[in-house]
């Protein structure tokens, strides 16, 4: 009896033993990576200078492509505007007179009713008039442009993650006034060891897991993702980078993109991505992917 429990045991142990040491070995066949989240972020500001009036957004709000943000004090851009636009009015009234003056008493110059020299003096205040309606046009287009850059609209969908002015703030033209960070594309920065290069291809299909655990399923959370990008040229591992081999080693960067995209990822945070090797890809498909880049 007691030997057939040491039996029990010996195996029992063995098969914890065979276990152990097949997870640590892993599929031979599945390429494991570790990166980070990386997300494209936008500095907006104001493409003229003045005094900002509003603030529309918190850090942490989320905007929509078109949204307004920011808006600049613009009385003196209105004025300016009006200006522009009275200018353009008198401009237009003077060419019109120029030109009714010049089809009226352009014929008598053929009968000496008029002189050459009246002839070519109604001519040239046609021209002049004519081209100072269309500067005046020119100028009103600019003004009405300074009037709309009063105001910062988001260029995409995403969330503010810096507010660096407020309210009664005098900026430049170009000064930063939010940084925000665009929804998509998400992609995960990793570096490939040389040795694996030759076994990976734009458009491969890959998981994506976070450290995060989805309380539905009490499992990691997990994406799906392709290879979007292979640098052609080696580099030193970055320091941030924890890698079983040495950090002086010499290796490609990749970018893996994620397809479904949610608000659980963040930007730096760290992944570890699995591509099966002996999966098949789809030539078309990594085109399509290569031109989302």
């Amino acid at each position: 009896m007691k030997k057939k429990i040491l039996i029990l045991i010996l195996l029992i142990i063995i098969g914890i033993v065979g276990y152990i040491i097949s997870t640590i070995k892993g599929n031979p066949n599945e390429l494991t990576l570790y990166g980070n989240i990386e997300i494209r972020q936008v500095d907006l500001s104001f493409q003229v200078s003045g005094q900002i009036k509003k603030m529309l957004k918190e850090e942490g709000d989320s905007v929509h492509r078109g949204e307004l943000v920011a808006i600049l004090d613009d009385r003196d851009y209105i004025f300016e505007l009006e200006k522009a636009k009275a200018e353009a009015d008198r401009a237009a009234a003077l060419s019109s007179d120029a030109l009714s003056k010049f089809e009226r008493q352009a014929p008598l110059e053929s009968d000496d009713t008029i002189s050459k020299q009246d002839y070519d003096n109604l001519l040239n205040t046609k021209n002049k008039t004519k081209a100072d309606y269309n500067a005046a046009i020119a100028q009103k287009k600019y003004a009405k442009n300074q009037l709309d850059y009063t105001r910062i609209y988001a260029p995409d969908d995403g969330i503010i993650m810096v507010r660096v002015q407020e309210p009664g703030a005098t900026v430049t033209k170009g000064q930063i006034v939010y940084t925000m960070s665009k929804t998509k594309p998400v992609w995960i920065r990793a570096y490939i060891n040389e040795t694996e290069l030759g076994n990976i291809k734009y458009g491969m299909k890959v998981k994506v897991l976070t450290d995060t655990t989805n309380p539905q399923t009490g499992k990691k959370r997990q994406y799906d993702g392709y290879v979007g990008y292979i640098s052609p040229v080696a580099e030193f591992t970055p320091k941030t980078v924890q890698s079983t081999d040495l950090r002086t080693d010499l290796v490609y960067r990749i970018r893996v993109y994620i397809y479904d995209i949610d608000e659980y990822l963040r930007q730096g945070m760290p992944a570890t991505i699995k591509i099966n090797l002996l999966s098949a890809t789809d030539n078309n498909d990594s085109q399509d992917n290569r031109c989302i880049r």
